[in-house]
């Protein structure tokens, strides 16, 4: 067996989830953050972000002893074989990225290191673009460790392809795993890691250099982008194309080895805390090399323009929405978490909104979040009923497993005027355009 004893700089999604599953195979995890009150929490037994299951592992590591959470980074090192870098990198204006972060914990590490004697393995998961591993963290670490990568310690960057709502089952189950490394003793001891945690089950794992790492997960992020832009850019022709359901195009689509059936859901376009970020990210680092990404714009400019499509579906049942009572019906970027970061949702309520509308939301877990947006813009309901009760339209916004249990007598009993817009495509369009009037993404007339 190798090192048994890990760290986790940065309590996120990333950290917090990578951290708990190498806790379920009796690694010691420790986790590190600067919040306090984030750190607080988590000792307390208590997630400070939703996902399924996260909680309960929590507070059984918790109460293990195999999981354990601080703010002082030298202990974490110093307690530690290895240390992963999971903070965030956040979107500058001019859409490159924030290195604040990064660069906090390359010297909080280096501090560290400076009183360890033992050889120190450092990890990027963080989302860096091509070269930041090699020219921003590595000499950080060593101008403040007064030691030299390589031989006192070793540094790889280990990009993540972890779904929120699926993050945990994502860590235990990867499709690969990418090692960038600055030499090969720090590719060695990382590889020796994940062969001993995933045993029997270890996936097919890229060596390779630290730039390539680092633009593996932008590529691998934009194409899922561009999928999603591309059926959606379908999608809108498909409902300008009399009985064509972009449902049937793309189960057909799917059946091709080549393309295969995932990320050809059409809908409201992309949401959360990595699609949007990357993409920008890309296409900035990009032209600052003097390239245009014109490919990259172009499926960025399709996901802006893409969630108008249910208001105008809306506006095509209704006329002028104004006094208008519309329920949305889901606020998360995608179901089973309470992130709305760049979720499609808000661009529709503010576009509702400035046409005067009455906006009423209901979403099993992100409420606490929209309301921290919307504040007193908008009313918030306490279920699926109440929030389409005397509604003129409802627009489903985020597919989420209880919204696809209601019935077109739901809609029917409950609303004002029984107009339904589907922008996820959960509901059959035969059962429920039989019943009331039915919109959907990519259904023709």
């Amino acid at each position: 067996m190798g090192c048994k004893r890990i760290s986790f700089f940065g309590l996120g999604y990333v950290g917090l989830c990578t951290a708990l599953c190498f806790s379920s195979k009796n690694f010691t995890s420790i986790g590190v953050d600067i919040d306090q009150e984030k750190v607080r929490t988590i000792k307390e037994g208590s997630s400070p972000i939703y996902e399924p299951s996260l909680h309960t592992l929590l507070q059984e590591f918790l109460d293990r002893g195999t999981f354990h959470c601080s703010t002082n980074p030298c202990e974490a090192v110093m307690e530690s074989d290895i240390s992963f870098i999971t903070v965030g990198t956040p979107s500058l204006p001019d859409g490159s990225i924030d290195l604040a972060y990064i660069r906090q914990v390359a010297r909080d590490i280096g501090e560290a290191l400076k009183e360890k004697s033992s050889y120190h393995l450092v990890v990027v998961k963080s989302t860096v673009p091509p070269g930041t591993t090699e020219k921003t963290i590595k000499p950080i670490i060593e101008t403040h460790s007064g030691k030299q990568c390589g031989t006192d310690f070793g540094l790889c960057m280990n990009p993540e392809f972890l779904r929120e709502g699926s993050a945990l089952h994502d860590t235990l189950n990867p499709d690969r795993i990418v090692i960038g490394e600055h030499d090969k003793k720090s590719g060695d001891i990382l590889e020796t890691l994940y062969r001993d945690f995933y045993e029997e089950k270890i996936p097919s794992i890229i060596r390779t250099n630290l730039p390539t790492a680092e633009l593996i997960k932008y590529a691998s992020n934009a194409f899922l982008a561009a999928k999603i832009s591309f059926i959606n850019t379908i999608a809108n022709i498909c409902e300008k194309t009399p009985d064509v359901d972009v449902t049937t195009v793309a189960k057909a689509m799917g059946l091709d080895k080549r393309i295969s059936p995932h990320f050809l859901n059409a809908g409201l376009g992309y949401g959360g805390s990595c699609f949007p970020k990357d993409l920008k990210a890309l296409i900035a680092y990009s032209k600052k090399l003097g390239y245009t990404p014109e490919l990259l714009e172009a499926v960025e400019n399709v996901n802006k323009t893409q969630p108008y499509k249910v208001v105008q579906l809306c506006k095509n049942f209704l006329g002028s929405l104004k006094n208008k009572k519309i329920a949305i019906l889901g606020l998360a970027f995608k179901p089973n978490t309470d992130d709305i970061r760049e979720a499609r949702s808000i661009p529709i309520i503010n576009k509702l909104l400035k046409e005067g509308a009455n906006v009423t939301a209901y979403d099993p877990a992100a409420m606490r979040n929209a309301k921290s947006i919307f504040k007193n813009k908008i009313e918030y309901a306490s279920s699926a009923t109440e929030c389409i009760k005397n509604a003129d339209c409802g627009i489903l916004a985020t597919e989420w497993e209880e919204f696809k249990k209601l019935t077109p007598e739901d809609f029917i009993q409950n609303m004002k005027q029984p107009i339904l817009i589907d922008g996820r495509r959960i509901y059959n369009p035969e059962e429920f355009g039989k019943k009331l009037k039915f919109a959907a993404i990519g259904l023709g007339n």
